[in-house]
């Protein structure tokens, strides 16, 4: 099992990793919205925050250690605290304010997938809420308590399960633990030349298990495929038994019960071994930035790339407002100028960054990189050369660090994701930018909202946004009113526009008062009849989907 990395309780990542704004981004922020370096930083240490000793006795929790024999049962306060939130904006307010809710009464670590199930029947008789927990990265609300209609609450970490448990190479097949972290599973995969290709923004600190309970994507997903389509076999423990679905190349043994559980986010039961298609390390890379003349542009070039069959594995077009804002974080140096002087002279101050990375065997490669390349070049797509996009795939990860230190700065700061069809994604881009804009320009100051597409498909394509505005507000009633806001006004224009509610980031409790819109009523009972099967006590994650 690989060492354990926690994320500090005010923010993402590494608490030694580097937050500094650059300076020319600090003073445009500043004079923009206020924005002010280090002047909001909030709770840091345990004595900063109000919480609430367990209400579990000494009896009960005796009784849960009796179910892990090889793992244990913990109330010590720092872990319960870096078990009570995931990483949303609502969660950073809040435990920034030293106000983690419920926390946790107990964080429970099973030592095999065996124990699970006691701890699930235990807490179905008792009626304790379970929480599964991964690796902690939601921004959806998926990790916080509740504890309405429960004597209790635990957080089952499934940190200690973790590994890799077979290799087929000749079915490209690779099982997992559910607590297998990104970095673990590719090292474990390296020496048999087998990647996952499964890289979201979370990808450092996020689970295996994770990544199906949420049904997600990574940036390579264009290429590789989202999750779910990657997904071959399933083992699930629920309170009521077990399912076990092997890893068939097809089927048509009645409905596909994996798609029933990835995406259901706990709330039917604990993921606790995953098969997973996996893939051929690539032997080839070629990175390339472009610019385009405008989003519009660059979006049909995407389509058009992608449905020619020649579309790279990573694709990633940022609107106008997203590439000056990249521009401005990438600081003041004399590779910047030059390129912002190159931008002027090929009269492309105000195009799109579009960054494109493909891999694969060699031939491949370079048949669809080319064939790419003509179809930029007949868009009037400028060229960019690798330095670029090398320098984005060296940072791709370090998108949650700015937003820690924008809100350190006083600022307000988050991000939304949703999709639609190619003849849908310029009306949905428009109403949701229009909303956004709208609603922070309330507040006072010049806001930024901007957005990228990142996920293509031959139908259609993700839209990802991110916003900032003033935050004049001190209390955390105000703070999450202003996010309530801001955020329900651009969720309703999701749906309005023929969006979904979300691509990758998964429901939890943010999204679930638009879940029924987009599934209906009908849905939203299949799943409740699935739960009541499954959990009838509702101890599994409660509060997530149906809410």
């Amino acid at each position: 099992m690989a060492e354990r990395k926690e994320m500090p309780l005010w923010g993402w990542g590494d608490a030694e990793h580097s937050r500094e704004v650059p300076l020319g981004a600090a003073e445009n922020l500043s004079g923009e919205l206020g924005f002010a370096a280090g002047t909001d930083v909030g709770a840091r240490r345990i004595g900063d925050f109000d919480l609430a000793a367990p209400v579990l006795s000494p009896e009960l929790l005796e009784r849960l250690s009796s179910m892990v024999p090889t793992g244990s049962v913990s109330t010590e306060p720092w872990l319960r605290l870096l078990r009570a939130a995931g990483k949303s904006y609502a969660d950073a307010v809040r435990m920034r304010a030293g106000r983690p809710g419920d926390a946790p009464d107990a964080v429970v670590t099973p030592g095999e997938e065996e124990e699970i199930a006691g701890v699930l029947q235990l807490c179905s008789e008792l009626r304790i809420a379970v929480v599964p927990f991964g690796g902690g990265t939601s921004v959806v609300g998926g990790l916080s308590t509740i504890r309405k209609d429960f004597i209790g609450s635990i957080s089952l970490d499934l940190g200690a399960l973790s590994g890799l448990v077979s290799v087929d190479k000749d079915s490209l097949l690779a099982t997992f633990r559910p607590g297998t972290k990104g970095p673990e599973a590719e090292a474990l995969l390296k020496p048999y030349g087998l990647t996952v290709g499964h890289f979201p923004q979370s990808f450092e600190y996020a689970s295996i298990g994770g990544f199906v309970a949420t049904r997600s994507a990574g940036q390579s997903s264009t290429g590789y495929g989202r999750i779910d389509r990657n997904v071959m076999g399933l083992k699930v423990t629920t309170p009521t038994g077990r399912i076990e679905l092997a890893p068939m190349p097809g089927s048509a043994a009645g409905p596909d019960l994996r798609q029933l559980l990835i995406g259901s986010e706990g709330t039917l039961g604990v993921i606790d071994e995953v098969t997973l298609r996996v893939h051929p390390s690539p032997a080839s890379m070629v990175d390339r930035a472009w610019i385009a003349p405008d989003f519009e542009t660059g979006r049909e070039v995407l389509r058009l790339i992608e449905q020619d069959g020649c579309a790279p594995d990573v694709a990633r077009l940022s609107d106008e407002r997203e590439t000056e804002v990249n521009l401005l974080l990438a600081g003041d140096s004399l590779a910047v100028k030059l390129l912002r002087r190159y931008l002027r002279l090929r009269r492309r101050s105000n195009g799109c960054l579009m960054i494109t990375c493909f891999e694969g065997e060699s031939v491949d490669v370079a048949r669809r990189s080319q064939r790419a390349s003509a179809l930029m070049r007949k868009h009037h797509c400028l060229s960019l050369g690798s330095r670029v996009a090398k320098g984005w795939r060296k940072g791709r990860f370090a998108g949650p660090y700015i937003r820690d230190s924008l809100m350190d700065g006083g600022l307000f700061v988050e991000t939304l994701e949703t999709a639609s069809n190619w003849s849908n994604l310029g009306r949905l881009y428009d109403a949701v930018r229009t909303e956004l804009q709208g609603e922070l320009e309330k507040e006072g100051g010049t806001p930024v909202v901007m957005c990228h597409v990142s996920h293509l498909y031959p139908t259609g394509a993700s839209l990802y946004f991110t916003f900032a505005g003033k935050q004049p507000y001190d209390s955390v009633e105000e703070r999450l009113a202003l996010w309530q806001r801001v955020k329900g006004a651009a969720c309703d224009a999701i749906r309005a526009s023929g969006g979904t509610i979300t691509h990758h980031h998964a429901v939890g409790t943010d999204h679930a008062p638009w879940l029924e819109d987009e599934i209906g009523a009908a849905g939203i009972r299949l799943l409740k009849a699935a739960k009541a099967e499954l959990d009838p006590v509702g101890i599994m994650n409660p509060g997530r989907l149906m809410n």
